[in-house]
């Protein structure tokens, strides 16, 4: 289901809606597919500069319109809706299958895999369409991948942007928990039953 903003993101912040920016790990992105190693990256951008095409963005292989798109999170994240921002002349995307939580899946895997959501896309060429996801199934989201089997006729599929819709949780996937253990038991800390007139002096 695709959504036109109802209000002009002139009046509105729309960029603090867009948030989930700031919690992609980048480092980590990558994509299946793409022409020029890499590229993925940078289609992951701040709301306000989701039109600025001057830049790399995502292409496929010539003559093969199908891209894989891994995004892991620095914390766990609720997803609302995602927008995409593809290219002219029969290069945007016309598909796109959303898998969450599941770690180094390729072309094989999806295509026998049950996507969480599917879309029917359009030509989104100003940025103003939004995806709305089937919200309780995008709670706690370490990583989504991305699948956008076809496009709209061109030779290869061009992406410009990717965003993302929701809030983050504040705690972070690896926190590491110190569990303290006791090495060496202290003798004060145990009642003995030779203290308490038993004639045994075994530690429990």
């Amino acid at each position: 289901m695709a959504c036109v903003h109802d209000h002009s993101c002139e009046d509105h912040d729309c960029s603090s809606n867009w948030s989930l920016y700031k919690h992609i790990d980048l480092s980590k992105v990558s994509a299946l597919n793409e022409a020029t190693p890499g590229s993925v990256k940078y289609v992951f951008k701040a709301w306000e500069d989701r039109l600025n095409s001057s830049g790399d963005h995502l292409e496929s292989n010539e003559g093969d319109p199908e891209l894989l798109v891994f995004i892991p999170f620095t914390s766990d994240v609720k997803i609302k809706g995602i927008s995409i921002v593809g290219g002219a002349d029969g290069t945007s995307p016309s598909k796109m299958r959303a898998f969450i939580n599941r770690d180094g899946i390729d072309f094989s895997d999806v295509q026998s895999m049950q996507a969480v959501q599917e879309w029917d896309l359009v030509e989104n060429m100003q940025g103003v369409l939004e995806y709305q996801t089937r919200y309780s199934k995008f709670q706690s989201v370490a990583n989504i991948t991305l699948h956008f089997p076809d496009n709209f006729g061109g030779d290869t599929t061009k992406i410009h942007y990717i965003g993302f819709k929701g809030e983050a949780t504040q705690l972070k996937r690896d926190a590491v928990v110190n569990i303290v253990y006791e090495l060496m038991p202290n003798p004060s800390d145990h009642k003995t039953h030779a203290e308490s007139g038993g004639g045994f002096s075994h530690v429990e």
